[in-house]
Parts: structure tokens; sequence; C-alpha cells
């Protein structure tokens, strides 16, 4: 399916990013604040476009949207790859995560509405679709590095790929259900952002928008200083520490893909979060206090194991939420983005003045997150009346 195509390729540029910034820090020079501005910055200006990005793909032709941001998308890759500078760099990534928004989250969004009874199934394969992404980036990283190619040349690559997952959009994306639509009038897009915001007064809605993003605290934000925190703390080798990174990331693959028959089996999944929270709180407190290489992967480990799930379980709720308007959640979720994106920001920060170390420890903000804001009964049996 086009839909998971599109995740596995977003998710492989993830990958190959997230690997290559031990590279990156040596090629351009950069510091730990730089790297926290590269992993906020962008972020924090792209909540501010993708609620009309969302909002346009509920009241648009969204596949025009997609297609665009598929173009953006590409084109982002290769400025990447010829970046030579912080700025230049910063560049290109504030291209890529707006235009990631149109193409990727609108994409996840039709593959929502496809079936809007396996919400957590369907985000279950989106899920593993990207666990195979970001697994194949770093082997493809490393294949490039070894040939001398290095992170510009798998970049260029990316480019490349992108190029023709756009044209297989372009030919396998269906048609707008009205794709004789007009571009909206300001007050049709005033309704949809009024219609949008209006969601955020439900208390169902805001809990999964801050529990996703705490939970992410123990997804990709760890992922994007792992390599660092591996070298610079764990005081591993490059060779190591690209070790760590493949087994976190091939641990996610096979979690993922177990995890997709074990949901349709969960009674309760909201269970199942708080109970893995609760482990996931010690798993990580070891895994900082623990020294040497080995016990720290065996504790990385446990780490991914436990925190299997939780993007699918709580994306699906939100969906859920929020019946027929699936788009939508990007223009709401910019309430929350700016201020995810000052935990990447705040660790570089804090790193500089501390070291690495000890800025890790924002991120148990995570678990401990999910442990009290969860709901004590399963809002899948309430009405969303009872939650205004």
């Amino acid at each position: 399916m086009i839909y998971l195509l599109i995740e596995f390729l977003d998710e492989l540029v993830f990958g190959v990013g997230e690997v290559a910034w031990p590279l990156l820090r040596d090629d351009l020079k950069l510091t730990y604040t730089q790297i926290g501005l590269l992993l906020s910055v962008p972020g924090i200006i792209a909540a501010f476009i993708e609620p009309f990005i969302g909002v346009l793909g509920d009241v648009w032709r969204r596949r025009v949207l997609i297609l665009a941001g598929g173009i953006l998308f590409t084109i982002s890759l290769f400025i990447t790859s010829a970046s030579y500078s912080f700025i230049f760099l910063l560049a290109s990534f504030m291209i890529f995560n707006p235009s990631s928004g149109a193409f990727v989250n609108l994409s996840q969004a039709n593959l929502m509405d496809s079936d809007t009874n396996r919400h957590e199934q369907n985000m279950a394969r989106w899920t593993f679709a990207g666990s195979l992404g970001v697994l194949t980036g770093p082997l493809l990283l490393g294949l490039f590095v070894y040939l001398g190619l290095g992170w510009r040349g798998t970049y260029a690559l990316l480019a490349s790929i992108s190029t023709l997952c756009l044209l297989a959009a372009w030919r396998f994306l269906p048609a707008d259900k009205d794709s004789s639509k007009a571009f909206p009038s300001l007050q049709i897009v005033f309704d949809g952002f009024r219609a949008a915001f209006s969601a955020l007064k439900r208390k169902e809605v805001r809990r999964w928008l801050l529990l996703l993003e705490f939970a992410d605290l123990m997804l990709d934000v760890l992922f994007s200083f792992l390599a660092l925190y591996f070298v610079d703390v764990g005081l591993a080798t490059q060779t190591q520490a690209g070790i760590a990174v493949t087994v976190w990331l091939a641990m996610g693959l096979v979690t993922d893909f177990l995890f997709i028959p074990i949901v349709d089996r969960q009674k309760d999944t909201i269970q199942f979060l708080r109970r893995t929270a609760l482990v996931e709180l010690f798993a990580f407190a070891g895994f900082l206090l623990i020294p040497g290489f080995l016990p720290k992967l065996i504790f990385v480990i446990l780490v991914n194991l436990f925190n299997t799930g939780w993007y699918s379980i709580l994306q699906g709720r939100l969906y859920s939420s929020l019946p027929g308007q699936s788009a939508s959640i990007m223009a709401i979720g910019a309430v929350t983005t700016p201020i995810a994106k000052f935990f990447p920001l705040a660790i570089g920060f804090l790193a500089d003045q501390f070291g690495l170390g000890t800025a890790m420890w924002i991120l148990i903000l995570g678990p401990l997150a999910l442990l009290i804001g969860l709901p004590r009964n399963n809002p899948q049996t309430q009405s969303p009346v009872s939650n205004l």
C-alpha cells in the first residue's frame, strides 16, 4: 500500500539522520546546542504551518497536498546532501518538516479513514512499516560510509528514492472524493480551524495529544541522542555506538511486527500502557546509571522492549477521539508540538552546560507522564460527551 511505502521512506530518512549525527557534528563542527536547535527549531516553525495543511486536508483536496508535500520533501533531501554549514543544514530541515507533515501525516490520515473501526490495528501496521525504514537507514548509511560516499552521498540517494516514491504516489494515490473542489475561501478555512480547535475543549483529545508528545521522549527523542550518548557518555567507539543503534532498531522492528496481532487480542490497551510505562521507568533509570557498554546495551534493549505499542495505541486513540477530522489532527497538534520540540533544545543546552549524561534525565518524564495521565477507566467505553 502506498501509504505504508511513504511511511517507510520517511522513517528511512529519519534512521539515516539520527545515526549520522556524529558524522554531521564532526564534518560541520556542530555544538550540542546547535544540534538541539536543529532538532527543535524546524519542528517549532512547522507547528505554525502544519495547522493550515491539516485544515486544508479536511476541507480541500488532500491528494494535491500530499503530492505537493512530496515534491518539497524530495527537494529538502537534495539540499541536505549539499549542506556545508549549520545555517544551510537548518534551512534544509526547515523545508523538510512541514513538507513531511503534508506528505506523511496526510497519508496517515488517509489510511485511518480507510477503516475507521481499526485505528489501533492500522497504526500498528503503519508503525511496523516505519520501524522497517528506520532500521534500514543506519545500514544504508554504514554501507555508503564504507564505500567512501559518506552522509552526503546517502542523502543524495534518499532524494532519488523519494523521487521514485513520489512518482508511485502520483500513480496510486486515490483521487479525492470531490476533485472539482476549488480552493476554499477564507471563511471555509476559518470554519475548519474553528471545528478543529473546538475539539481541544474535550478532555480526551487533550489527553492523547499530550501523552503522545511525552511518550515520544522514550521513542524518537531518545533515539536522536542515542549514538551521541554511547560515544560521549558510554565511552563507546563509533562502531559500538553503531551496534547499539542497530540493536535498538532491530528490536523495534521485531516488537512492532509482533505487536500487530497482539493489539487485536488486547482487551484493555490502557492497562497495557500503564504496566509497560512503570517497567520503562526503571529500565531507563538503569540505562543511565549503569556503567559499561554491554550493560548499557542490555538496558537499552529493555527500554526499547517496554515502549512497544505506545505510539500505535496513543495515536489510534487520538484518531478515534476525532471522527471525521483525521487531517485536522495536524492542526490541533500544533498546540503541543512547540512544547515537545523544546525538549531536544533543552537537552542540547544542558548537555553543553552539565554534560549529556545529566541532560538525558529529562527523558524520564516520558513514562512518568503516562503513569500520571492515563485514564483509570477505558475511554472507549465512554461517550465523547462525558469528557466535555
